[in-house]
């Protein structure tokens, strides 16, 4: 594998705690927004980004919703069992899962394990003024994780009703604080509205109403889903970056977006690096399904790293309208898919050309992203945040980078 700049030792800084935003500002789109265009860096206010961009640069969001994820039973004897829903196994669809009126199937990280004894665990849930018994079966180890089995005992309430009742917000881990009512509301994009995710795409946590009303109105912003998975917090703990191993999310894509990505002429400019990933995903899908001739109508994997491995021959805008002929062949509204992609320094971005982010953790896959958009220039950027006051991680301020 060609992957230049192996040593995650070159792909960290000092974060002070004091640092870290540990809740957002008041209002979204007060936090600041570092901007650096090519080369160079200026300090702003997020409520400017209209006038910062071109008329012509399109916005990419990912609308994914985060899900109350995080689950909690009580044994008999008092011990608490966590149970941390990562993935829906059957149904496998994310809009099927939440639908589902029966029983249905999960791959859970669970929280204290050892004292789960018994079979079955269960709670008493008040849901719509009716008494319901929500249980979770145990069916057996994957690994780090586990198949957990959900049940209950109304069947005119769907899953997501239940996990609504039952599920707490899942904040990051590094906010070293337990969710709170107001995290219902500020941990989550003005826009989401894909159940799925257990962390928020949180560069779109700065867009008000008002500025998504004003992307809209001028037909500048887009859609796509990923799902956010638990991994994106995941440190890499290797000393060589190719020894880590990508967590796989599964995303979307509608045809409005890949009709855009074929005629477009001006910036296209991802929201958060999770509708980077997608984007850049998006190509690697097709390059595939040209190459292999796989069908459109199944959900294929973009692994870590495919993009690494040769130099395919289709051009961006080839790619997305092979995808679209594709689609059409098959009258299909919606592409579905599943990426291990891991944009290191050296990868070559075939869609995203400007991309708004905020500032993520030492040491992490989201950082080795930014220094392969910015090259060395994310030390000058960083440094200069640190320096200016700037506010990290998911609740913190925000940078709009253009090279």
């Amino acid at each position: 594998m060609n992957i230049p700049g192996t040593d995650a030792s070159q792909y960290t800084y000092d974060l002070p705690e004091e640092r870290i935003a540990r809740y957002p500002l008041a209002r979204r789109d007060e936090a600041r927004l570092l901007v650096w265009e090519q080369g160079r860096i200026h300090d702003h206010i997020f409520r400017e980004l209209p006038a910062l961009l071109h008329d012509d640069d399109l916005l990419v969001v990912n609308d994914t919703k985060v899900i109350r994820a995080r689950l909690l039973f009580r044994r008999p004897t008092g011990a608490q069992i966590e149970i941390f829903c990562l993935e829906p196994l059957r149904p496998s669809s994310y809009d099927e899962v939440f639908a589902t009126w029966g029983p249905v199937e999960w791959e859970c990280l669970v929280g204290n394990n050892r004292r789960w004894k018994e079979e079955e665990l269960s709670a008493h849930l008040e849901v719509a003024g009716k008494s319901v018994r929500f249980s979770a079966r145990r069916l057996q180890r994957l690994g780090n994780t586990f198949h957990i089995r959900f049940s209950w005992d109304d069947r005119h309430l769907s899953f997501g009703e239940i996990l609504d009742a039952a599920g707490r917000i899942p904040i990051p881990p590094y906010l070293k604080r337990e969710s709170e009512p107001s995290d219902l509301h500020d941990y989550q994009t003005v826009y989401a509205r894909r159940d799925g995710s257990v962390a928020a795409p949180t560069a779109g946590l700065h867009f008000t109403p008002e500025m998504l009303e004003h992307f809209h109105r001028h037909d500048r912003l887009l859609e796509v889903t990923l799902h956010v998975g638990a991994g994106t917090f995941k440190p890499i703990d290797t000393p060589d970056i190719r020894q880590h191993e990508m967590h796989t999310e599964h995303f979307s894509v509608r045809r409005p977006l890949l009709e855009r990505l074929v005629r477009h002429k001006g910036r296209l400019i991802a929201v958060g690096t999770t509708s980077v990933r997608t984007l850049e995903s998006l190509y690697w899908l097709a390059v595939q399904l040209h190459r292999e001739g796989k069908d459109i109508r199944q959900e294929h994997l973009v692994r870590q790293w495919d993009p690494y491995q040769d130099e395919p021959s289709l051009s961006p805008g080839d790619a997305a309208a092979f995808l679209l002929e594709a689609m059409d062949h098959h009258h299909l509204d919606e592409l579905h898919g599943a990426t291990q992609l891991m944009i290191v320094p050296g990868y070559r971005f075939r869609y995203v050309q400007g991309m708004i982010t905020n500032f993520h953790m030492p040491r992490s896959t989201l950082l080795l992203l930014i220094a392969a958009f910015t090259g060395e220039e994310w030390r000058k950027i960083y440094k200069h945040a640190l320096g200016a006051g700037y506010r990290f991680l998911s609740y913190g301020d925000a940078s709009l980078l253009l090279p």
